[in-house]
């Protein structure tokens, strides 16, 4: 069988199943964008093309298309590095792409006949999702909100049709989906290795500014690609000042980088952490705030141990798409607290697997935290049946992987099959 994984920072949500697939005995290739080169890259046994989109966005646009036109460009860019993959020969079985860049747009006009299996993501907009979800951070035209995500879904709607089937890693998010499509969904999430991501009782770590911390120290971790609203940094920073005030022993641990990944940038400041730092920081004492400590992006072993060493681990999320770090934290046995938001509630039961917080309410989540620092015994509990959650639901080498390869083989098998001629 030949595959063709198509993402635009390949091997992202793949990273597992590719090589799982080379090892199977199948040829698998990958298109992503990078620096082109004369020879394809290696990865893991995957065969990584790389391209580049020629065109630019055009200045002035109406602002309600210029995400379609974006995508269109980067769909046209991966479509000629398609056809030059057929020029070589290379004509893929199964084709499974992360449609949300646009990328997969035009691949079924190069092969027709492969199957097209798509990553349903997200579905932007309708009720009880991030759009207008946070009033304080809404934007001043709601209505027009709407219209935006209308259009930005036209991506989405232009490419649901050529599929012949979508994954969705959670239940919630595959609901999202127009009903029509929602048939064609399979629940499967990419998988956390819970082999590797375990607890570690001996974990030690020192930080960059030289504190030493092990587990059964009072740790405390925040963790976000980027720290802004979406993943509920605002709510995070505003309840810092208690906690410190009522825990002088402890420590908080926060990773992430300056930026966003998916709102609007801060308008008042350069980053949402300095805006914050603004506003809380009169009730923050500077010794204090040594204990503070912003770690930027940390590599995977170095994230790890901090899981690891975690006394309680915050998570906070608009209703979007789940984070891994959530599920990682979880499979190392970390005592959650977390938003009551969607798809949150899936992956945690409140008082079972952790404890579900009002998003929008600092003193709930600060005495939240409090409360479990101050029970180790509900500490271990929870902690013991979040990974006990993970290993059921999202493990990867028994549960998601395995259902991830055979969705893949079954597409290959319905190419094998000799058509129906009653």
């Amino acid at each position: 069988m030949r595959v063709l994984f198509v993402h635009q920072n390949f091997p992202a949500q793949f990273q597992h199943l590719a090589p799982a697939l080379v090892a199977r005995g199948h040829e698998v290739r990958a298109l992503k964008i990078g620096a082109e080169v004369s020879q394809p890259l290696r990865w893991r046994g995957v065969s990584v093309v790389t391209y580049r989109p020629q065109a630019r966005s055009s200045a002035g646009i109406h602002p309600w298309v210029a995400d379609l036109e974006t995508k269109t460009i980067r769909g046209e860019a991966c479509w000629r590095a398609a056809i030059a993959l057929d020029a070589q020969g290379f004509v893929p079985d199964v084709i499974y792409a992360h449609p949300g860049w646009g990328e997969s747009l035009f691949l079924k006009q190069v092969w027709a006949d492969a199957k097209l299996v798509l990553f349903g993501e997200f579905f932007y907009g309708g009720p009880g999702s991030d759009a207008g979800f946070d009033p304080e951070f809404d934007t001043p035209d709601a209505a027009a909100l709407q219209c935006r995500l209308q259009m930005k879904n036209l991506n989405h709607l232009a490419q649901l049709p050529q599929a012949d089937r979508v994954i969705s890693p959670t239940h919630w998010q595959a609901s999202r989906f127009p009903p029509p499509w929602r048939e064609r969904i399979d629940v499967v999430h990419d998988g956390i290795d819970t082999d590797v991501l375990k607890p570690d009782p001996s974990v030690r770590v020192t930080l960059a500014d030289g504190t030493r911390l092990q587990r059964g120290d009072e740790v405390i971790t925040f963790v976000a690609r980027h720290l802004e609203p979406y993943r509920g940094f605002h709510t995070f920073m505003r309840a810092l000042p208690v906690l410190l005030k009522a825990r002088p022993n402890a420590h908080f641990i926060v990773v992430g980088e300056d930026g966003v990944s998916y709102g609007a940038a801060c308008a008042t400041h350069g980053s949402w952490r300095e805006r914050m730092l603004a506003e809380v920081g009169s009730a923050l004492a500077p010794l204090a705030m040594q204990r503070v400590h912003f770690v930027g992006r940390l590599s995977r072993d170095d994230l790890t141990r901090v899981l690891q060493m975690s006394a309680v681990h915050v998570y906070l999320t608009y209703p979007f798409v789940l984070s891994w770090s959530l599920l990682e934290a979880m499979s190392m046995g970390c005592a959650i607290v977390a938003s009551d938001t969607a798809p949150v509630r899936e992956a945690i039961q409140d008082g079972v697997h952790g404890v579900l917080v009002d998003f929008f309410r600092p003193s709930d989540l600060a005495a939240a935290v409090s409360a479990l620092l101050d029970a180790p015994q509900r500490r271990q509990a929870l902690g013991r049946r979040a990974r006990e959650r993970v290993a059921e639901r999202y493990d990867l080498r028994r549960v998601c992987l395995p259902r991830q390869l055979a969705l893949i083989e079954s597409m290959a098998d319905q190419l094998a099959q000799p058509p129906d001629r009653n």
